[in-house]
């Protein structure tokens, strides 16, 4: 006989019931043509709750781990937005800034879609772009990858953006939430904004990306939002993001920009990138057996995953595409074409451009006129190739005289072949001591030891040093620098990821974070013949690898730059920022680099018809070079093909029409965010004190304007407006029609901008907000009426008492213009 409690008797039947429903739960979730929503319910119910543990946490720093037993495959996740990065050499498009600049949704929609060929061409699954925080300072190290500082226009270019990329069954994924609006210590750093500022300038494009473009995936900041950690701030993800915006899919985590993994789990984090460092069974299964959080809540995570997969078919079929080529000349035709409508033209004083047939020679010069320049970081995209301006201009002008020099000082890893360093002191042996260590810190003995004799490694894959792995590596440099001559020597490092220089003893440059190629410098006084200690400290921790140190005496020499200025009709300086001076991890400097100022002013003094072209993500301190040039061109950082699209556009091929996403201050004291874009207290707090008055929305209401308003750019030819009609239609809505006319001599394009203004409100708000834009090519005489509609969300407001957005019923005010200052047309509608 046998005997068996109640409590047993259950246990058994559920058993038994398991073993019966295991088959059937398999056949739906392995039957592509079940339910979604089925198919994750039957998968997760065959789980184990160590492998939904494992799931949440990420795999082999780029993946989320596949599940072989369950035929879940292997997730590939890779950076953007502005190419696919890490799966070997692919398309580079302009930066995102850029894209924002041609004010054109099917451009934006057409990048998405060779953004998910190139993906599916790597067997790429998630796209990590794209990016939509708030341009709010020009300093922000990441301002290329985002989209401006108005939220609308930001939200609108990357909806269009997410719906290319997902139409080719790639995931995007909207980053970073919420605040990330600098680099400067963004692991440490609050952004403290009040909830009316944050819902109506810095959420407003996530929840375009959530709720129009139905984005798959979204990625938590490094910085804490009002004192919590993004990826531990459940107002953002629990309450805002998945709650009141009904997103659904994965939300993710930077890389390592998670702190703690219990409070990310009840927070709404998903899924922690790289790996699970918080998010993991040691921290979290205390949790569950004590009841302080529940199984229900992993399973939610662990749902979602599933369901992006499921959604875009990863689970039935490869995603590796081998009929996409690698190297795809449809998707460099999208890049040019990308690059040809959001270069801006914003001075041609004497309309110097576009060169005309009388202008038979030009002087090139500037560091960034024979090179590609990208911003820096984990968007930075090695092309197969690229197109320098010079070779832009060779190629498009084969009959034009192009004479070339840099005008500055050699790039640094020229510098290092020639630096004095010995390996020891008194040695006559030159270079330095090499150790090698096979972890991060520099701990324990060294795997290799050698001298070399010059300090200068890019590594995009493995070290050539015996024993070291290809990442989670360091090295540490000694010996000592001995000049010849006396004089103030500059020590220059550029590295990925950190370095620690110390001369005589003392940290004289300290970058020890991770980073893309970045740039530092440091200038000394130095006896000759007199030993300085030196010490280079350097880890590596993921990815590519990049270590180079110089000592030199700088000598400014603009005499050939000069001499090739005064001998051509025109002069045409390509200068500003690159991969090492403007990228991910730290902020850069208004003023442009180093000697360029003065390389500008030099060579504009030889030649009166001084061309600039400008590589930036954002505005620079023009005010000490552009009284001198007769033309600036904003030229962003334009991709691999930006060197033809600017040569097209000098040379009037091709008819600039981008205008600017952001507002340009003439100096940055004029900026709203001035005083409180650092923290002056060193709390790491950051006070978002100017609110909604963000770029134009604070110009427009200062006596303070801007050097160059947003939505400015010029054009080869000119635009007329006329008949503008405003009808109201239904609740909240408004329709507006107006006619534009090409007035001038060229074929072009035309950007027109709508803004909405309440003539009364009970609350205060801008005198005008973007709300709706079109951008038309006519030909010249074309005209041609265009209709902008307008949704309730153009008159509303985030109403704090009620915690919603609502508009008040009255007159609104509508502004038609070809910039933020430059308003051609107005008319009242009355929104019941």
């Amino acid at each position: 006989m046998l005997f068996f409690s109640y409590a047993g008797s259950r246990w058994l039947a559920v058993a038994a019931g398991l073993l019966f429903a295991i088959p059937a739960a398999a056949q739906v979730y392995k039957n592509p043509k079940a339910p979604v929503e089925e198919r994750v319910k039957a998968l997760l119910a065959d789980m184990t709750l160590a492998e939904k543990l494992d799931y949440i946490g990420g795999y082999k720093y780029f993946s989320i781990r596949g599940i072989e037993r369950l035929g879940l495959p292997e997730i590939l996740l890779s950076d953007g937005p502005v190419g696919v990065r890490g799966e070997g050499k692919s398309t580079a498009y302009p930066a995102s800034v850029l894209t924002a600049a041609s004010w054109d949704t099917a451009a934006a929609h057409a990048l998405g879609r060779a953004l998910g060929q190139d993906a599916k061409a790597r067997g790429v699954h998630v796209l990590l772009g794209p990016g939509v925080n708030i341009y709010r300072a020009p300093m922000n190290g990441r301002n290329f990858e985002y989209l401006g500082e108005d939220p609308y226009l930001a939200g609108q270019m990357a909806v269009s953006y997410i719906k290319g990329v997902q139409s080719q069954g790639v995931v995007a994924t909207v980053k970073h939430f919420a605040g990330n609006n600098q680099e400067w210590d963004r692991n440490r750093v609050s952004s403290d904004i009040d909830e009316r500022t944050l819902q109506e300038i810095y959420l407003p494009a996530f929840r375009a990306a959530v709720q129009q473009g139905h984005v798959g995936a979204v990625m938590n900041s490094y910085n804490l939002v009002n004192g919590v950690h993004a990826t531990q701030n459940a107002h953002l993800n629990n309450d805002i993001l998945k709650g009141r915006w009904g997103f659904d899919g994965i939300l993710m985590s930077d890389w390592v920009a998670t702190y703690d993994g219990v409070a990310a789990a009840k927070a709404g984090l998903d899924l922690e990138m790289p790996s699970a460092a918080f998010m993991n069974s040691k921290n979290l299964l205390p949790a569950l057996q004590a009841g302080t959080l529940s199984e229900e809540v992993i399973n939610d995570k662990v749902r979602r995953i599933l369901r992006i997969i499921f959604r875009y078919g990863f689970y039935d079929r490869p995603q590796l595409d081998r009929t996409i080529p690698a190297d795809n000349p449809a998707t460099a035709a999208v890049a040019l074409n990308l690059a040809r409508g959001g270069i801006v033209l914003l001075k041609n004083e004497q309309d110097i451009l576009p060169l005309n047939s009388s202008v038979k020679s030009v002087a090139l010069i500037g560091p960034n006129a024979k090179s590609y320049a990208a911003g820096g970081g984990s968007s930075l995209v090695p092309p197969f190739h690229s197109v320098s301006l010079l070779q832009g201009l060779q190629a498009l002008a084969p009959g034009l005289k192009v004479s070339y020099t840099a005008g500055t000082l050699p790039p640094l890893e020229e510098l290092a072949e020639k630096t004095p360093f010995y390996a020891a002191a008194g040695s006559q042996v030159a270079g330095l001591k090499a150790e090698y260590f096979t972890n991060q810190n520099l701990e324990g003995a060294p795997a290799a030891t050698r001298n070399e004799a010059v300090i200068n490694h890019v590594w995009p894959a493995a070290p050539d040093v015996a024993g070291l792995p290809a990442d989670h590596f360091a090295a540490r440099y000694t010996g000592v620098v001995r000049p010849t001559n006396a004089g103030l020597y500059k020590f220059a490092v550029k590295s990925d990821d950190g370095v620690r220089l110390f001369v005589d003893g003392k940290l004289v440059i300290d970058n020890w974070h991770n980073q893309g190629p970045t740039l530092r410098s440091v200038a000394l006084p130095l006896e000759a013949g007199q030993e300085h200690p030196i010490k280079l400290e350097y880890y590596e921790n993921g990815g590519g690898a990049q270590v180079t140190l110089g000592c030199y005496v700088e000598v400014l020499d603009f005499t050939e730059a000069t001499r090739a200025a005064t001998a051509a009709q025109v002069a045409v300086v390509a200068v500003g920022f690159d991969n090492t001076s403007e990228g991910e991890g730290s902020d850069r400097t208004f003023s442009l680099p180093e000697h360029q100022v003065e390389l500008i002013n030099a060579v504009a003094k030889a030649n009166p018809n001084t061309v600039v072209v400008l590589n930036a993500g954002g505005n620079v301190d023009m005010t000490n070079w552009l009284p001198a040039t007769k033309a600036l061109v904003q030229a962003w950082y334009p991709g691999q093909e930006g060197g033809t699209a600017l040569a097209e556009i000098l040379l009037g091929k091709i008819n600039p029409s981008g205008k600017l996403p952001a507002s340009f201050e003439r100096q940055w004291a004029d900026n709203p965010t001035h005083d409180n874009y650092y923290d002056p207290d060193g709390d790491k707090r950051v006070a978002y004190k100017e609110g909604l008055n963000v770029g134009y929305r604070y110009y427009d209401q200062s006596k303070v304007k801007p050097q160059f308003s947003f939505g400015f750019g010029l054009s080869y030819t000119t635009f007329g407006y006329s008949n503008l009609k405003v009808v109201s239609k239904g609740k909240g809505g408004a329709t507006v029609s107006f006619t534009i006319t090409n007035t001038g001599k060229a074929d072009g394009a035309e950007v027109a901008q709508v803004y909405v203004h309440q003539a009364k409100s009970p609350v205060a708000r801008p005198l005008k907000e973007l709300k709706g834009f079109t951008k038309v090519f006519l030909k010249k005489g074309e005209a041609r009426t265009v209709t902008v509609p307008l949704d309730a969300a153009a008159f509303s407001y985030f109403k704090t008492a009620k915690n919603v957005f609502g508009y008040d019923p009255g007159s609104f005010d509508v502004l038609v213009g070809s910039s933020s200052a430059l308003i051609k047309l107005k008319a009242s509608v009355q929104v019941k």
